[in-house]
C-alpha cells in the first residue's frame, strides 16, 4: 500500500508538471514558431500589444504595413549620403546628421535565404525607429546645429576606404562637422569638431545618443537579458529593463560608462566613449515607449582659430563573440560580456569556442553537436567506470547491508549509522553512481546558453527536416508532421526529436539496475516519457545533445557490463525479485466491494 501511494504521488506530481510546463514554455518561448506578421494583413488599432518575442521585431500587422510604407518614403529622400560596408548597409540622414538606416549583411529575417537582411535601425518616426545621433547643446545663445539642421557632406559614399565628413556653419563662424569613419564589422567612428572662426571665444556641450522604441525589443527574462544595458567602471549592467526607466522617467548608473545603449537577444547598439573622457551617462523615457540612452560631456571653450574635437564610436549590429573580442583589444572594454552569459560564463564559454571550433571545421552545427557530445562522454568515461566499479561494490555488500536493516529494524538512527559504518569498512562510496548525471548538468545547461544566446546558431541547419538548431522542432505527430492544418498546444506538440528522447531515455533506464523500491521502479518507467513532453519545445539542437548522449550511454553501459558480468548477474536477479515484490503486492489488494443498489 505504501509503494501505491508513492507512485500515485509520483503520478500527480508529474500530471501537475505536464499541465504547468505548457504556461512555463508559452513565457519563455512565445510565439516560437510563429511567422512574421505580413504587411498586407488588416490593422487593429484597438488591439493589445504583441507580446516580445525571443527574435524581436515588430509584432503588430498594422506596424509592419505601415513601417514598409514610412521607410519607402523616408529612404527615397535625396538627402542622404550611403553607407556601404561588408557588415553594414543603410545611410546617413543629411537633416540633422542622424545614423537612421541600417541593416545587416550576414544576417537575414527568417530563414528563406530571399529573406530581407535584419534592420537594426529605422527612422525617427517610423514603428521600428531606432536611431543615433551627434551634437552639441550651445550655450550664451550659441547656435549649434538640431535635429532640423541640414549638413553638407563632403564624400559620396560611407566605406571601410571612404570616410564621409558632415559640416554646418551658424551665421558667427563656428563650423560644426562630423566625420564618419566605419571598419568591416559593425563599428563606426564618429569624430566630431567644433572650428571657431568667430571673434570671441564660443562654449559648447557635445552629446550623443541612441533612440529606440520598445516595439522592436526581443523578450527579456529571467535567464536572457533584452533592454537597457551598459558598461561601468569595467561592470556589465544588466540591472534595468525599459519598465525600470518608464516608471522613474530617467536612470543614471553609477559609475563612470565604457560603454551604453540598448540590447535584444541577438543586437546591440551602443555609444562608446574615448578613454578617459568625463561624459555622463543615463537612459531616459521619451513616452510612447520610446526611450534614449545618452552620453553627455562636460561643456567646453573653443577659443577663437582653435578647434575642439572628440570621439566617440558607435557599435550597431549582430553580437557576434569573435567581432565583440575583436573590439574589446581595440579598447571596448568587456563588450563581449553584452553577451548575457550569466554567472557560469567561465564554463559555457569555452563549451561555445569548444561547439564553434567544431562547427568551423564540419561545417554542420549538428555534427558539430554530436562530436561535442562525443568529447564530453569520452572524457567522463573514466568517471563512469569508477560510477560501475562502486554500484558493484554495494551489490556486492547488499546481504550485509539486509543483515543490518533486518536486525535494527526498530531502530532508525542506529541502523543508519551501521550502513554508514559499514560504507566506510568496505570503502564504498554511495553517492558515486551520481556523480556522472551531476557532471552532464552544467554542460546541459552551458549548451542551452549557447543555444538560446549566440547568434552564430541562429539558423543553423542540421539536415533533413531540422533547418535551425536553435529552435524547436518543427515537426508534429498531433498534425501528422504539417499535413493537418492546426499547430497543437506546446505540451503536445511532440515531434520525431522527442520521440527518439523518450525511446533512448527509456532504453537506457532499462540497462541501468534495478531500483529496490518498486514504486521507485515504476516513477523511472514513466519518467522517459514524461521528459519526452517536458523537452519538445526546447531547440532542436539540445534534443540532439541528449538524444546523442543517451545513445552513447548505452553503448557504455553495455561495454561495462562486459566488463562487470557480477554486476549484470546481480542486477537480474534483483529485478526478479522486484517483480515477485509487486505481484505480491498486487494479489494483497482486496477487491473493490460490491456497493448497494439505490431504492
Amino acid at each position: 500500500m505504501e509503494n501505491q501511494r508513492n507512485l500515485i504521488w509520483a503520478v500527480v506530481l508529474m500530471g501537475l508538471l505536464l499541465i504547468g510546463w505548457d504556461q512555463g514554455v508559452r513565457y519563455f518561448y512565445p510565439q516560437a514558431n510563429k511567422p512574421k506578421p505580413v504587411a498586407s494583413a488588416p490593422a487593429n488599432a484597438d488591439a493589445a500589444p504583441a507580446k516580445p518575442t525571443r527574435e524581436g521585431g515588430l509584432q503588430a500587422p498594422a506596424d509592419v504595413a505601415l513601417e514598409a510604407q514610412d521607410l519607402k518614403a523616408a529612404l527615397a529622400s535625396p538627402q542622404r549620403v550611403a553607407i556601404d560596408a561588408p557588415g553594414l548597409k543603410g545611410s546617413i540622414n543629411l537633416v540633422g546628421g542622424v545614423i537612421d538606416d541600417l541593416t545587416l549583411v550576414r544576417h537575414r529575417e527568417a530563414l528563406d535565404k530571399s529573406s530581407a537582411p535584419v534592420r537594426i535601425f529605422s527612422p525617427a518616426g517610423t514603428p521600428a525607429q531606432h536611431f543615433a545621433q551627434l551634437g552639441w547643446l550651445g550655450e550664451n545663445g550659441l547656435a549649434a546645429p538640431n535635429g532640423q539642421t541640414v549638413f553638407t557632406a563632403q564624400g559620396g559614399k560611407l566605406t571601410p576606404a571612404t570616410p564621409v565628413t558632415l559640416s554646418w556653419t551658424n551665421p558667427t563662424g563656428q563650423t560644426f562637422s562630423i566625420r564618419y569613419a566605419i571598419d568591416q564589422n559593425y563599428l563606426i567612428t564618429a569624430t566630431q569638431s567644433v572650428a571657431n572662426a568667430g571673434g570671441a571665444p564660443v562654449t559648447v556641450k557635445p552629446f550623443a545618443f541612441v533612440n529606440r522604441t520598445d516595439k522592436t525589443a526581443s523578450l527579456d527574462t529571467w535567464q536572457v537579458h533584452s533592454g537597457p544595458i551598459g558598461a561601468f567602471d569595467g561592470s556589465v549592467n544588466f540591472a534595468t529593463n525599459y519598465k525600470d526607466v518608464a516608471a522613474t522617467g530617467q536612470v543614471t548608473p553609477a559609475g563612470t560608462p565604457n560603454w551604453i545603449g540598448f540590447t535584444d537577444i541577438y543586437w546591440l547598439s551602443t555609444l562608446v566613449p574615448a578613454e578617459g573622457s568625463k561624459a555622463k551617462a543615463d537612459f531616459r523615457a521619451l513616452g510612447n515607449g520610446v526611450f534614449r540612452a545618452d552620453l553627455v560631456w562636460p561643456q567646453t571653450q573653443v577659443a577663437p582659430g582653435q578647434t575642439q574635437s572628440q570621439q566617440v564610436r558607435l557599435f550597431a549590429g549582430a553580437k557576434e563573440n569573435s567581432v565583440l573580442e575583436s573590439y574589446e583589444k581595440q579598447g571596448v572594454t568587456n563588450l563581449s560580456l553584452s553577451i548575457d552569459w550569466g554567472w557560469f560564463r567561465w564554463f559555457e564559454k569555452p563549451i561555445f569556442w569548444l561547439l564553434d571550433s567544431l562547427f568551423r571545421a564540419v561545417k554542420n552545427f549538428g555534427v558539430a553537436i554530436i562530436l561535442l557530445t562525443l568529447i564530453v562522454r569520452g572524457i567522463m568515461f573514466p568517471v563512469a567506470q569508477r560510477q560501475f566499479a562502486s554500484m558493484a561494490a554495494m551489490k556486492a555488500i547488499q546481504p550485509k547491508m539486509k543483515a543490518i536493516q533486518e536486525r535494527y529494524k526498530d531502530d532508525k538512527q542506529k541502523q543508519q549509522q551501521e550502513v554508514m559504518a559499514l560504507y566506510k569498512q568496505e570503502g564504498v562510496n554511495p553517492l558515486a553512481g551520481c556523480l556522472p548525471i551531476f557532471l552532464q548538468i552544467p554542460v546541459f545547461f552551458a549548451l542551452y546558453k549557447v543555444l538560446v544566446l549566440t547568434i552564430e546558431m541562429r539558423h543553423q541547419p542540421f539536415g533533413l527536416w531540422i533547418h535551425d538548431l536553435s529552435s524547436p522542432d518543427p515537426l508534429h505527430v498531433l498534425n501528422l508532421f504539417g499535413l493537418l492544418p492546426f499547430t497543437p498546444p506546446s505540451f503536445l506538440a511532440i515531434g520525431p526529436l522527442a520521440i527518439l528522447l523518450g525511446i533512448t531515455m527509456w532504453a537506457q533506464f532499462k540497462l541501468q539496475p534495478s531500483a529496490m523500491d518498486p514504486a521507485q521502479q515504476q516513477v523511472m518507467s514513466i519518467m522517459p516519457w514524461m521528459m519526452m513532453f517536458v523537452m519538445a519545445p526546447f531547440a532542436a539542437g539540445l534534443l540532439i545533445y541528449w538524444i546523442t548522449s543517451n545513445l552513447l550511454t548505452i553503448g557504455q553501459q553495455r561495454y561495462l557490463y562486459a566488463r562487470h558480468p557480477q554486476l549484470k548477474a546481480q542486477a537480474d536477479k534483483d529485478q526478479q525479485n522486484i517483480d515477485r515484490s509487486v505481484a505480491r503486492d498486487k494479489k494483497a489488494v482486496p477487491p473493490p466491494a460490491n456497493k448497494p443498489k439505490r431504492r
